[in-house]
């Protein structure tokens, strides 16, 4: 397929089935904290505007989680089936950490997701926030485990290599390996912070049509205080998993910032705020550069500087012309997520928060934001730790299933036409139900068909049939 290789090819079918897939999961695990907090504030203020939104978020909720977990299953697979080369080499560390997600998390969301989306008017009020509290504590337990996982092939830690195959030796030194802590965080937080986006960016929508409702209001003033109190701390943890990342992987970051090599005559590193990087010439091009700057955010000081790639075998430099631009594509838009909250607690001030249009419009922009923002992210760290599939273990070369190009040509075509087919279908259906917003008035107690026993079996049972909010049924209508 246009000449790439087996190897790219894989490359390039898991990057887009992970990449479909992290966008759910980030929601997901926001999504349920949300609720938590929703219902928290319904049953100590007893205002039902909490309870409408609950229900309202309760339906996205069940849509997100429902694709999450289908296009998770595929991610499961691929490992054995493209990837069999690490599976058999690394599967010793990396097969019991995702048991135990499943032995954990999904048998707690399993236990409770049930009674948090059809139990409201089937327990008492105190076990259905229980209910809603364990699946959040599920989401954010098989945050922990993934990242665990995936923090390990970065920063391998508690291991031995016997016959061929790695052999855990500490799991504790496995599990909090160097890098886990601030993946964990700087991931958790980025979750919080799409779901806030995600949240602002409807109530946004319904504000610029009019739709202010108290509903409405309420969620976006939320979704803004979200964003004021998170977005600064995304920063600082953002910082300090940079400096780890330099401390581990210095490589990663010298192709972050497009640096080849120290000049001799200046003690000094600037900051090349934009540039293309070359890696042939092994040179940035174009390059402008802030003096003193690099220094600065790489080590704090005004004279530090790092290792250039010129400093690493050819073999052993990540792709620095993709990095280099991912990496400040999630700056920027982290530093437009502050000036958003900045700007809305200015708005909130001066009592122009839910009447000021621009903002509004500034608002629903930057919906998507939050999901792109963490896109980028995972392209930076794991395209910033190749040519390894485990950091300085084993290179991705030898991790590959011995397949050929065509049959993996094949494969990646399908999986585009039926991810488009499926998981656009389920993410227009998801929008429309944010398109209607949540109801200002009528029953707090999820609608039932009369005269029908209705069981739910499935997350997407907790959904209209279709946006509009109409059920169908077996019934003959006359």
């Amino acid at each position: 397929m246009l000449g790439f290789s087996a190897l790219e090819l894989a490359r390039m079918q898991f990057a887009f089935t992970v990449s479909a897939h992290i966008l759910f999961p980030t929601l997901t695990i926001g999504l349920a904290s949300y609720l938590v907090v929703l219902e928290a504030l319904w049953l100590i203020k007893k205002d039902d505007v909490y309870v409408r939104l609950y229900h309202f978020w309760s339906k996205i909720f069940a849509v997100n989680f429902a694709m999450g977990v289908v296009s998770g299953i595929v991610l499961a697979y691929e490992f054995g089936t493209n990837w069999s080369g690490f599976s058999k080499f690394a599967g010793g560390v990396t097969g019991p950490l995702l048991t135990y997600e499943v032995l954990t998390a999904f048998f707690l969301e399993a236990g409770f997701l049930g009674v948090m989306l059809f139990g409201w008017d089937k327990v008492g009020r105190g076990l259905h926030m229980f209910a809603t509290t364990m699946v959040a504590l599920g989401t954010l337990i098989s945050t922990t485990w993934i990242l665990a996982s995936n923090s390990w092939m970065q920063t391998p830690q508690g291991f031995a290599i016997v016959d061929g195959r790695v052999v855990p030796t500490d799991w504790l030194a496995v599990i909090f390996n160097p890098s886990f802590p601030f993946r964990l965080a700087h991931m958790t937080l980025a979750a919080y912070l799409s779901t806030a986006l995600f949240v602002g960016a409807s109530g946004a929508w319904h504000l610029l049509r009019r739709n202010g409702t108290a509903e409405v209001r309420k969620m976006f003033s939320m979704s803004l205080w979200m964003l004021l109190l998170v977005a600064p701390i995304q920063i600082i943890v953002g910082d300090a998993h940079g400096l780890n990342t330099l401390e581990h992987q210095p490589a990663k970051i010298a192709a972050i910032e497009g640096h080849w090599e120290n000049d001799p005559g200046d003690e000094s590193l600037p900051l090349i705020a934009f540039g293309i990087p070359d890696m042939e010439t092994e040179r940035t091009n174009y390059a402008i550069e802030i003096p003193y700057l690099g220094s600065l955010i790489l080590t704090h000081t005004l004279r530090g500087k790092i290792p250039g790639l010129k400093e690493f075998p050819p073999e052993d430099r990540p792709n620095s012309t993709i990095v280099f631009f991912t990496f400040r594509i999630m700056v920027a838009l982290g530093m437009a997520m502050l000036l958003l909250a900045v700007v809305g607690a200015w708005l909130r001030w001066r009592r122009r928060l839910y009447d000021f249009r621009p903002f509004h419009v500034f608002s629903l922009a930057m919906g998507p934001a939050g999901l792109l923002a963490v896109l980028a992210g995972w392209l930076t760290t794991e395209i910033g730790r190749q040519p390894w599939v485990v950091y300085g273990v084993m290179r991705t070369r030898d991790a590959v299933s011995a397949h050929s190009a065509l049959s993996l040509s094949i494969t990646l075509i399908a999986f585009i036409v039926v991810y488009f087919l499926v998981f656009g279908t389920g993410a227009i259906f998801m929008l429309r139900l944010v398109a209607r917003g949540p109801q200002e008035h009528g029953s707090l107690e999820p609608s039932h068909d009369h005269g029908e026993v209705r069981r739910p079996a499935r997350p997407l049972s907790a959904t209209p049939d279709s946006p509009d909010g109409s059920r169908t049924t077996n019934r003959e209508t006359v």
